[in-house]
């Protein structure tokens, strides 16, 4: 059963007028995950021919606890109310030549297995990285407006397209969909606390940091394991730290079970 949510709160609404986004409304936080079973589980896959990374995993899940868990993750502000996505869209940092970063969305993400997940990546990143997409040749036009010019142009399209939601040419309301997950541990660094993008209507964004080996007490013996970082940044005019609670407990039951991302997808 799907659980109940109610979006326009007299909180949410409050929150909504009284912060600003996303400049002092934002909350930070970091959990360990133990990745022991689920390299293993990688392991596994890869050599089956699914060729699946972390990314894959903590994407989808993050996508079906939305879904089945943590509704109001799935929201954004327009015109001071609380407002949810069309569906759960999911946005993926990735690496693109010349070593700057770009994006993918995978739209409807929960209802993907991850079979098909990992597929329609794959596809995306090989298009980003040999095409560039709407967004990018927007920054490119806007990059070339000589300031102050640029700023002034910058705050009228935030007016119009993110605070009062409406369409603009190569712009969308829900263009970088519900959540951004970016993995910054395969560039060195073991965790990071993200910046919520103004320009998107994200109510968090998830960062992946490094893994790294040691002692931990299981069932009273101390043993190695693998431990994952990972960092979330939430907007607090949509978020509490409770909401980030729930997500990070749904991930911890799915790392220890990551099958059951295999099951269910459309058409699956």
């Amino acid at each position: 059963m799907e659980p109940t949510f109610q979006a326009n709160t007299p909180w949410r609404k409050t929150a909504a007028t009284i912060y600003r986004k996303p400049t002092d409304s934002k909350i930070l936080g970091s959990v360990e995950f133990d990745v022991t079973a689920l390299n293993a589980y990688i392991q596994k896959k890869r050599q089956e021919g699914l060729k699946v990374t972390p990314t894959h995993i903590f994407t989808l899940a993050t996508a079906r606890a939305i879904a089945q868990q943590v509704p109001a993750m799935n929201t954004y502000v327009r015109r001071g109310s609380i407002c949810l996505h069309p569906s759960i869209d999911a946005t993926v940092s990735v690496l693109l030549p010349g070593g700057q970063m770009g994006a993918i969305r995978l739209e409807k993400a929960d209802q993907l297995s991850l079979r098909q997940a990992v597929a329609l990546m794959q596809e995306k990143v090989r298009q980003a990285r040999t095409s560039h997409d709407e967004s990018e040749h927007l920054k490119n036009k806007l990059a070339q407006v000589p300031w102050p010019l640029r700023s002034w142009l910058y705050r009228l399209l935030y007016l119009l397209n993110v605070q009062w939601g409406i369409p603009l040419p190569g712009m969308s309301t829900h263009q970088f969909g519900s959540f951004v997950v970016s993995n910054i541990g395969s560039l060195g660094l073991d965790i990071g606390y993200p910046a919520l993008l103004p320009a998107a209507n994200v109510s968090f964004v998830l960062i992946l940091g490094g893994q790294e080996e040691k002692p931990c007490v299981v069932e009273g013996q101390i043993v190695p394991r693998t431990l994952l970082k990972v960092g979330i940044a939430m907007d607090h005019r949509l978020l509490d730290a409770s909401h980030g609670g729930d997500l990070f407990r749904y991930l911890k039951q799915v790392l220890r079970q990551p099958e059951v991302l295999e099951e269910g997808g459309i058409g699956g």
